[in-house]
C-alpha cells in the first residue's frame, strides 16, 4: 500500500486509538487467549482501545468481535550471550529474582510496530510520521506496568509485613496466665472465634466490631486504649511457623512481624520447643530441605530422567509457590472429563467469542486457555539453548519452557484471598477450591459440568440407644482417609529401629536408615467404615443427649475417585506434625464392599417431629469438644457449630468434611437463626413468590429461605451455590418424617467399585503451607512426573508417599 493511502488508512481510524489511563490494565506480557508472548514466532498485538493482547492467531479474532482495528506489535528476538557472563551464587531458594538462582535467561531485542487490519498494514514504531495520538497511546502502553505485573506484585505486597518497632523491648506482666491449646473465651463476654492474645498481660479478648455488627465486641482494643499495651496475636493462626501468625500492633494500626513471638507466647506456657533447635527463616528451613530424603525421592533427584515433549507434556511455570496448583492441574486435566470438555470439544476461537469483553477474567476462556496449553503440545517443545557453553542441564534437549497459568490463577482465586496470594497452599483446599469454581460456571449447563465426575455421594448410618437409626447424606469431591499407624505392617522392624535409636542415645542416622511404618491403603479404607463410637449424640427419639454408633459408605462411585491421605495432625504444644509414614497404595483397588445399603428392612428412624424439633435440636446438638477442637484449627465459632449441628455430632472427621466443602458458602459466618417472626422454621410467603418470580420452584425457595434465615439475596446465593438444591440439599437427613429416597445422587456418575491409580500429587515439608508439591501420571502405559516445567518419565513414582491419589474407575 502506498505510504499516503497507509497513512489515511491509519487515520480514519484514530477513533478506535485510545490513549490508556493509569487505572486502566494493559496487557503487553502474554495473549488472553493462549500462551503466546512477545518472543513467540508472530510475536505479540496489543489492542489499542481495550489493551487487551493477542497472539498471531488470535489477533483476526478479536478483530471480528470488536472491530478494533489498530495494535502496537510488540517482537522480542534472542540475543546471543557472551561467553564469559559469570554466574552468581544464590543466597535464596528462589529462581530469577534478586539474590536467587541464576536461571541464564537469553537477552532479547525488542522491536515495536504499529499494524492495522485486517491488512496488517504496518508501520515503524518509533517515527515521527504516526499521526501524534498513536504515539501517545503507544508511548503511554509501553510506560505502563503490565497488569500480569501488577497482580503479581500486589499479591506479593499483600504479603509484605514490617518488624514491629514495639517487639524486640516488649515488656511481659507475670500473672500466673497458663494458655490451654484450646477452649477460648473472650474475659470479657462470650464470644468464642476472632479472639485475640494480648503479648503483654495474657488477657484473651475479643476482636473488633464489624460494621454490619459482626466480629467480636471491641474489647481487644479497648484493653489496648486502657492499658497501652501494644501487641497481640490472633489466637487460631499460630502454628509451628510463627512467621504466619497474625500479630497486630496497635500503636502502629497494622499486621506485624514479631521476631521474638515464640519467647513472647513460651511466657505464657505456649509450647514451641520444637522450633528451638535453630532460628532459620522458613525460606532457609525451605533450602535446608534439599537435601531431605522425601524431598530427593519424590522428585526424583538423581535420577536421569528421559524428558518427554509433545501433547499432554506442557509443564508449568511456578509463578512463586504455586506448585500447588501446578501439580493438581496436571493430574486434573489428565481426566478425560475435563479433557474433553476445555479441550476436545471447546475451541479457543468459541470460547473467547462467547467470553465477556474482557476474557481474562472469565473461568471458561481461561480453562480453555490452559486445556489448550497443556493438550496440545504448541507449547511442549525444547527450550533453546541458551548459550553455547550450556551444559546438559539446560540444554534444548532436556528442558521445556512451560507454560504460566498467571490469567488462570487470578481468575480462579479472584474469591479466595488465600489462593490470591503468593503463599504456599495447601493442594487439597485448592482442588475443592476449584472444582466448586467449575461447578459454579456450569450451573447453566450442569451435563456439561466436568466437575460431577469427581462427586459421589456418602451416607452415614447413625443409630444411638433407643435403637432407631438417622441417615446422614452429602456430597463430596474427595474420600478423606486417617491413618492408622497401629496397622503398620512392619512393626517388628519398627521396634528394632526404635530400640537402636534408644540405644545409640541420639545419633544422627541417615534418612534412608530410618523406618518408617508402611500402613496398606485397605486398612485406611477400613478405618472410614468402621464402626465408630459418638459420646453426646443428641437423640431426637429419646429428647437427651446419648451415645450412638455411626457407619459411613459411599451411595454412588464417581468416575474418578480421589483418596486424601491425613498425613497432618496436632500434636501437644500446639505443634503441628507430619506423619512421617508410608501408605502402600496397590495400582488396582476395588471399594465395591464399601456401598451403602440405606434404610432396612426392620429399622426405625429417629423421628423428626417437624421445624420446630430441628431449630431446637439445634441450639443444644453443637457438641461443644467437637466445636473446639475445629477452632484448635483456625475456623471460626459459628462455622464449627454449624459444621457440628449438620453432621449430627457425629465427630471432628465428619465436621471437618462438612466444613471444608462449605467454607464458600455465602452464609457461613451468618449467625445460626433462632427462628424468624414467623416462628421457627416458618419463611415468609412474600419471600417465597419473589424467588418464585426470578424463575425458581416453590420448593426450591422454601428450602433456601430456611438455610439463610429469610435473607432474599442469601437465598439466591444459596440456590446458585447448590444447583442441587431442588433434589435435596448437600446435607440430607432422613428421619421418620422423611422417606428414604436416593435422590441424593441423582445425576451423579455411579458405576462398578473397581478403580485403576493413575495420579499422585505428593507434598514435601513439614506442613502444606511450606515446601513442595509434585505430581506423578500414568499417560499412554508409563509413569510420568510433572515437577513445575520438568516433564520426563518417572524411573519410580513414589506410590507410597502421596498426598492425593486419584484413581479411575474401571468400566466392564
Amino acid at each position: 500500500m502506498e505510504t499516503a493511502n497507509a497513512q489515511e488508512l491509519l487515520r480514519s481510524n484514530l477513533s478506535r486509538v485510545r490513549i490508556p489511563e493509569p487505572t486502566n490494565r494493559v496487557y503487553k506480557s502474554e495473549c488472553c487467549v493462549s500462551f503466546d508472548n512477545p518472543r513467540s514466532e508472530g510475536g505479540l498485538y496489543i489492542d489499542m482501545n481495550t489493551f487487551l493482547a493477542f497472539g498471531k492467531d488470535c489477533v483476526g479474532w478479536n478483530y471480528e468481535k470488536t472491530g478494533n482495528p489498530v495494535y502496537l506489535h510488540i517482537k522480542q528476538t534472542r540475543k546471543l550471550i557472551p561467553e564469559d557472563r559469570p554466574s552468581k551464587k544464590p543466597t535464596l531458594l528462589a529462581i530469577g529474582i534478586e539474590g536467587g538462582f541464576d536461571n541464564n535467561e537469553a537477552e532479547y531485542e525488542v522491536t515495536y510496530s504499529i499494524v492495522v487490519l485486517p491488512g496488517h498494514v504496518t508501520f515503524p514504531f518509533p517515527s515521527v510520521e504516526l499521526p501524534e495520538k498513536v504515539i501517545l497511546a503507544a508511548d503511554a502502553i509501553l510506560r505502563a506496568e503490565g497488569a500480569e505485573r501488577k497482580e503479581q506484585l500486589a499479591a506479593w505486597t499483600a504479603d509484605t509485613k514490617k518488624v514491629s518497632a514495639h517487639a524486640m523491648d516488649l515488656k511481659q506482666i507475670n500473672n500466673g496466665v497458663v494458655i490451654p491449646p484450646s477452649g477460648w473465651k473472650c474475659v470479657k463476654c462470650e464470644k468464642r472465634d476472632n479472639l485475640w492474645l494480648n503479648l503483654t498481660d495474657g488477657f484473651i479478648l475479643c476482636g473488633r466490631r464489624n460494621w454490619d455488627g459482626t466480629g467480636g465486641n471491641n474489647h481487644a482494643i479497648d484493653h489496648y486504649k486502657e492499658t497501652g499495651h501494644p501487641l497481640a496475636v490472633k489466637l487460631g493462626t499460630i502454628t509451628s511457623d510463627l512467621e504466619a501468625a497474625d500479630v497486630f500492633s496497635y500503636p502502629e494500626d497494622d499486621s506485624v512481624l514479631d521476631p521474638l513471638l515464640a519467647q513472647h507466647l513460651s511466657f505464657f506456657g505456649i509450647d514451641f520447643s520444637s522450633l528451638k533447635k535453630t532460628e532459620m527463616t522458613t525460606a532457609e528451613r525451605e533450602l535446608d530441605q534439599n537435601i531431605n530424603f522425601d524431598w530427593n525421592r519424590i522428585q526424583e533427584s538423581g535420577q536421569d530422567l528421559e524428558p518427554i515433549f509433545g501433547p499432554g507434556y506442557t509443564g508449568l511455570v511456578n509463578l512463586g509457590n504455586s506448585c500447588y496448583m501446578a501439580a493438581t492441574m496436571q493430574v486434573v486435566f489428565s481426566t478425560q472429563s475435563f479433557s474433553s470438555r476445555y479441550y476436545k470439544n471447546q475451541a479457543l476461537k468459541l470460547a473467547f467469542e462467547t467470553a465477556p469483553s474482557d476474557p481474562t477474567v472469565d473461568l471458561n476462556m481461561q480453562l480453555t486457555k490452559l486445556g489448550h496449553g497443556l493438550l496440545s503440545g504448541k507449547y511442549s517443545v525444547p527450550a533453546p539453548e541458551v548459550d553455547d557453553i550450556a551444559d546438559s542441564a539446560t540444554s534444548a534437549s532436556t528442558k521445556q519452557e512451560g507454560i504460566p497459568p498467571r490469567m488462570f490463577k487470578a481468575v480462579v482465586a479472584a474469591s479466595h484471598p488465600e489462593f490470591s496470594s503468593m503463599r504456599q497452599q495447601d493442594a487439597l483446599e485448592f482442588f475443592l477450591h476449584f472444582l466448586d469454581q467449575v461447578e459454579l460456571g456450569n450451573v447453566a449447563k450442569p451435563d456439561a459440568d466436568p466437575s460431577r465426575s469427581f462427586k459421589f455421594g456418602i451416607e452415614e448410618r447413625i443409630q444411638c440407644s433407643s435403637g432407631k437409626v438417622a441417615y446422614n447424606r452429602r456430597h463430596d469431591y474427595i474420600l478423606s482417609l486417617n491413618i492408622p499407624l497401629h496397622e503398620a505392617t512392619n512393626k517388628e522392624e519398627l521396634e528394632a529401629f526404635h530400640k537402636t535409636q534408644k540405644d545409640s542415645e541420639g545419633k544422627d542416622v541417615s534418612s534412608n536408615e530410618i523406618v518408617r511404618p508402611r500402613v496398606p491403603l485397605e486398612a485406611c479404607l477400613a478405618n472410614f467404615s468402621a464402626p465408630e463410637e459418638i459420646q453426646d449424640f443428641y437423640s431426637t427419639a429419646l429428647r437427651a443427649k446419648t451415645m450412638a454408633i455411626k457407619k459411613a459408605g459411599l451411595t454412588s462411585f464417581p468416575d474418578y475417585l480421589v483418596l486424601h491421605m491425613r498425613k497432618f495432625v496436632m500434636e501437644e504444644g500446639w505443634v503441628p506434625k507430619k506423619l512421617d509414614v508410608y501408605v502402600d497404595v496397590p495400582d488396582i483397588i476395588d471399594i465395591s464392599h464399601m456401598r451403602s445399603k440405606g434404610l432396612q428392612p426392620g429399622e426405625e428412624l429417629l423421628p423428626d417431629g417437624g421445624p420446630e424439633t430441628e431449630v431446637e435440636s439445634n441450639e443444644v446438638a453443637a457438641n461443644d469438644d467437637i466445636v473446639v477442637q475445629l477452632m484448635s484449627m483456625g475456623f471460626g465459632h459459628i462455622p464449627c457449630q454449624k459444621a457440628a449441628i449438620n453432621t449430627l455430632n457425629a465427630g471432628v472427621e465428619e465436621a471437618m468434611n462438612w466444613l471444608l466443602s462449605h467454607m464458600d458458602d455465602p452464609d457461613i459466618e451468618a449467625p445460626i437463626p433462632k427462628g424468624s417472626q414467623g416462628g421457627p422454621g416458618v419463611v415468609d410467603q412474600s419471600a417465597v413468590q419473589t424467588l418464585i418470580s426470578f424463575g425458581f420452584e416453590e420448593e426450591v425457595a422454601k428450602k433456601a429461605l430456611k438455610a439463610s434465615g429469610g435473607d432474599i439475596e442469601k437465598a439466591t446465593d444459596w440456590i446458585f451455590n447448590n444447583p442441587g438444591g431442588s433434589g435435596s440439599s448437600d446435607m440430607d437427613t432422613t428421619t421418620s418424617s422423611s422417606t428414604p429416597t436416593t435422590d441424593t445422587t441423582a445425576g451423579l456418575p455411579d458405576g462398578g467399585g473397581k478403580y485403576r491409580l493413575f495420579g499422585i500429587v505428593s507434598h514435601i515439608g513439614t506442613s502444606t503451607q511450606c515446601g513442595h508439591y509434585v505430581a506423578h501420571v500414568l499417560k499412554d502405559g508409563r509413569w510420568v512426573i510433572f515437577n513445575d516445567t520438568k516433564v520426563g518419565v518417572s524411573v519410580n513414582p513414589p506410590k507410597d508417599m502421596g498426598y492425593l491419589y486419584f484413581f479411575e474407575r474401571i468400566n466392564n
